[in-house]
């Protein structure tokens, strides 16, 4: 049995886990304010797990950037959804802060392997011209998956409390998992049902080892970080990956200080951000394979990367300049552009791992980068809430800011990209 196009199917597959992934995480927030109140806990608890959740994400990018390198992303995404749908699971049976804090960490550190293997799966069943539309099919469950969360969760919560909704997230999680181990039987090379045709488009745009009598291994992390390409593509990250958990976590809270918004009324017109990011996603991967049919793939990319910044940075000063006591739709509207110029450019980013290191260290620098995107989200979360007491002007501020070095870092640190055989390393079988 042969399946024309598997490589597409496998994408698919991704994008689903990917929007399980965001509905999983989603959940926490929606139904903290009945299951606080069950389990005696406040604000303050609420805090400190999402530190906690976050701490363990960027624990998690690193550690399953290795896993996946190690075992493969066949078995490497069994594992990662696994582990945060028995975690989603268990959060039903959660008696405290100490237990609910445990869960958290471990959907933490589940959820963290979506994005090093979805990378490192897009390098493996992709050709570079295909890499970017595949991970904005993939970037773009994040975004789907936060537009459909607020109805699913506040649906099953009204129909079985929200311990069930737990259960039932994590058993969709799980049954994910039966199709994933059916169509994804092996590596391109030797799947018993990719066509010939695919299998050669797949094959000969690869960064291969030299030639007979070696076999690749991974690069190890001080190799990696020996690199500049490597330093552009973390600084990138560290800098661009705030924006995306400044809305994420802050958009609410700014929709009720500034414009008065109920949760309802917040809830009802979130979701046009996020589905513009979804758009954002495929059309910055549409946009990257249209150029690479023209141009080279280091043009390609970064013309991808900078024109997405530039989106990013018309929406953040729209908000400064036009955003008034009023017209809360302007900057739904404005943060939409924002968050489409951000994914436009984010599947690009996150493709460069892909892009110019060879597969067995591609999870390893995915997983470091995104670590490294875990772990600014942090630092701004603690800024954030220093300079927006009067204002959140100067935090809009800073993000431009943060635009601007997040693409120097690219332009300045990696002067091409391309395949370059002196990454990988080789050793004698």
């Amino acid at each position: 049995m042969k399946i024309k196009g598997l490589r597409w199917w496998i994408i698919v597959l991704i994008f689903i886990a990917t929007v399980i992934n965001y509905i999983d995480r989603t959940a926490f927030a929606l139904l903290w304010p009945e299951m606080g109140k069950d389990l005696g806990m406040d604000k303050a608890d609420y805090a400190f797990m999402f530190n906690i959740f976050l701490a363990a994400y960027a624990i998690g990018k690193f550690a399953s950037g290795k896993l996946y390198d190690q075992i493969g992303t066949r078995l490497g995404f069994t594992v990662s959804i696994i582990i945060w749908s028995v975690a989603s699971v268990l959060h039903a049976f959660a008696g405290g802060i100490v237990s609910l804090s445990i869960f958290r960490g471990a959907l933490g550190l589940g959820e963290a392997g979506n994005w090093p293997g979805a990378v490192k799966s897009n390098g493996e069943w992709f050709p570079v011209k295909e890499r970017a539309i595949a991970q904005g099919i993939f970037n773009a469950g994040a975004s789907i998956g936060n537009v459909i969360a607020p109805f699913i969760i506040v649906f099953l919560y009204a129909q079985f409390g929200w311990k069930t909704t737990y259960i039932i997230l994590g058993a969709v999680g799980l049954l994910w998992v039966i199709p994933w181990l059916f169509l994804n039987k092996s590596t391109p090379e030797k799947h018993p049902w990719v066509t010939d045709e695919e299998r050669k488009l797949i094959l000969t745009d690869r960064i291969e080892e030299e030639d007979t009598g070696v076999k690749r291994k991974s690069l190890s992390v001080g190799a990696i970080l020996s690199y500049k390409e490597s330093w552009g593509i973390l600084l990138c990250r560290f800098f661009i990956e705030p924006i995306w958990w400044f809305f994420a976590a802050w958009m609410p809270i700014y929709l009720n200080n500034k414009f008065g918004l109920s949760i309802e009324q917040i809830a009802n017109t979130m979701w046009i951000t996020y589905l513009m990011a979804a758009v954002g996603s495929i059309a910055g991967g549409m946009v990257c394979g249209e150029l690479m049919k023209k141009y080279s793939v280091d043009i390609s990319r970064k013309a991808t990367i900078v024109f997405g910044a530039i989106l990013i940075l018309m929406g953040f000063v729209g908000i400064i300049i036009l955003v008034k006591q009023d017209n809360f739709m302007t900057f739904i509207y404005l943060a939409g552009l924002a968050l489409f110029g951000f994914q436009f450019a984010i599947g690009n980013i996150q493709t460069l791992s892909s892009d110019m290191f060879s597969g067995p260290s591609v999870g390893t620098l995915a997983g470091m980068a995104g670590t490294v995107a875990a772990v600014s989200p942090m630092i701004m979360n603690w800024f954030v809430g220093k300079i927006t007491t009067n204002s959140y002007t100067p935090a809009f501020i800073a993000i431009c800011i943060a635009v601007v070095l997040g693409v120097l870092a690219i332009l300045v640190l990696i002067k091409k990209v391309e395949p370059v055989k002196k990454y990988i390393p080789n050793i004698k079988k």
